[in-house]
């Protein structure tokens, strides 16, 4: 049974990637979240915590998805496998400002990856984010880390949707009325979820991404025109 357990320095390091404070830049969005404050739609404890909440659903269901593919892709070292991830990733991201988010904490984090973890995997798909030849999205990078460090899919999978729901919650201390015990409770109640959104999300392919979330993608156009703005997205 100890042989089964993952290790001090396994857990470190998920607890490293997956912390919030990743310099990724992930403190400059808010995943919709500013827009929602603006528009009314998120006004108090419990309309943030359905809106984190159906923010997670879609990010399982989309962006999980392509992580999970480009995880396995990865540890069986096919670097074309993991860039058409990539591509699903980027081509699903409808609006300008989701675009900007994933593609510059991508970036960041594979910069981070390749100088951190010495694995030639690291090194080459930041070469091909420098050369344009993909996109170089988040959730393929963040598959690229773990995989890197020798970590399974389910801790990525973890990793991205607890670090999606505290950017948002993060921007919420920021925005609105509520305080950290709120925060807390709400991470709390739905990383709940994660579990269940897992399995689904790995019996996915990537011609079963989606992510329908029109009120989301309608406050992304509303928040690119806003007059004032504390986060880029």
């Amino acid at each position: 049974m100890s042989a089964a357990m993952p290790s001090i320095i396994d857990v470190m390091r998920l607890l490293q990637f997956g912390d919030s404070v990743l310099p990724v830049g992930s403190f400059a969005f808010s995943n919709g979240i500013e827009a929602a404050v603006q528009q009314r739609i998120v006004h108090d404890r419990n309309s943030l915590r359905e809106f984190v909440r159906t923010a997670l659903r879609e990010s399982a269901t989309s962006d999980g998805v392509a992580l999970l593919e480009a995880h396995r892709a990865a540890r069986a070292n096919d670097i074309d496998r993991v860039a058409r991830a990539d591509r699903a990733v980027f081509q699903r991201k409808l609006n300008e400002e989701m675009r900007m988010m994933t593609l510059r904490m991508g970036r960041k984090l594979s910069e981070l990856t390749a100088r951190v973890v010495d694995v030639p995997i690291a090194a080459e798909w930041l070469r091909r984010i420098a050369t344009r030849q993909t996109p170089g999205t988040f959730p393929v990078g963040l598959a690229l880390a773990f995989s890197a460090l020798g970590r399974p899919e389910q801790e990525a999978f973890a990793a991205h949707q607890y670090g999606a729901a505290t950017m948002m919650l993060s921007a919420a201390l920021r925005l609105m009325k509520v305080d950290h015990f709120d925060a807390q409770t709400i991470l709390y109640e739905v990383n709940g979820a994660a579990a269940d959104a897992y399995p689904a999300a790995a019996a996915a392919s990537l011609d079963d991404m989606r992510a329908f979330a029109p009120i989301a993608d309608i406050l992304a156009a509303i928040h690119v025109k806003a007059h004032v703005r504390m986060f880029m997205n």
